[in-house]
């Protein structure tokens, strides 16, 4: 068997040709990539249920949009918590309720006090479900051209406007890839 690179931490974008609908356009920021597979959360599909309709507590601590993010079809009864700490070193621990997937990209304990995070947190985002793949799965979706994969930055977790987050990512590259950004929504209309 190969050994896997992880892509833990970095950005998938969807490509145009990618026909699934739960990933059409979609940005999914992985939180974890090995041999045995992949989970990632879809930072692009708000919903319209407010974080204080469900997790009361961290509604306070959440970015806007206040609202649950679809992370994705796996789960969907399930929430994670994914912040950015600021300032926070691979080399430092991390705060209580905290755990670093990516430079100052984390996951954040849903289960601990939301006031023991406060102080600490500089953007929240909630998610009901997240994107899996099984072992090889994403790398066949890589090699069959689904994704198109960059770096993420601590301000993709935040996105005040996540409807143009797909656009910016891309823009952002310096690459062909930029103009991919300018890809029209349904090309049968140029």
């Amino acid at each position: 068997m190969t050994e896997v690179s992880s892509l833990t931490g970095r950005l998938l974008v969807a490509t145009p040709a990618l026909a699934d609908p739960n990933f059409d356009r979609a940005v999914v920021l992985l939180l974890d990539h090995d041999e045995e597979g992949s989970l990632g959360v879809v930072l692009n599909r708000p919903t319209p249920v407010d974080v204080g309709d469900i997790l009361e507590g961290w509604a306070e601590l959440a970015g806007e949009p206040g609202v649950v993010f679809q992370g994705g079809p796996v789960s969907l009864d399930s929430a994670l918590g994914v912040a950015v700490v600021p300032g926070g070193t691979a080399g430092e621990a991390a705060p209580l309720g905290w755990r670093r997937v990516h430079g100052a990209i984390g996951l954040v304990d849903l289960e601990a006090p939301p006031e023991l995070l406060a102080s600490v947190l500089g953007s929240l985002r909630i998610f009901a479900g997240y994107a899996g793949w099984g072992p090889g799965q994403l790398e066949d979706e890589l090699v069959d051209g689904a994704w198109y994969v960059v770096e993420s930055e601590p301000g993709d977790v935040s996105c005040p406007h996540p409807e143009r987050l797909w656009r910016e990512v891309l823009r952002r590259q310096r690459s062909e890839l930029a103009m991919v950004a300018t890809y029209p929504d349904d090309p049968s209309l140029n």
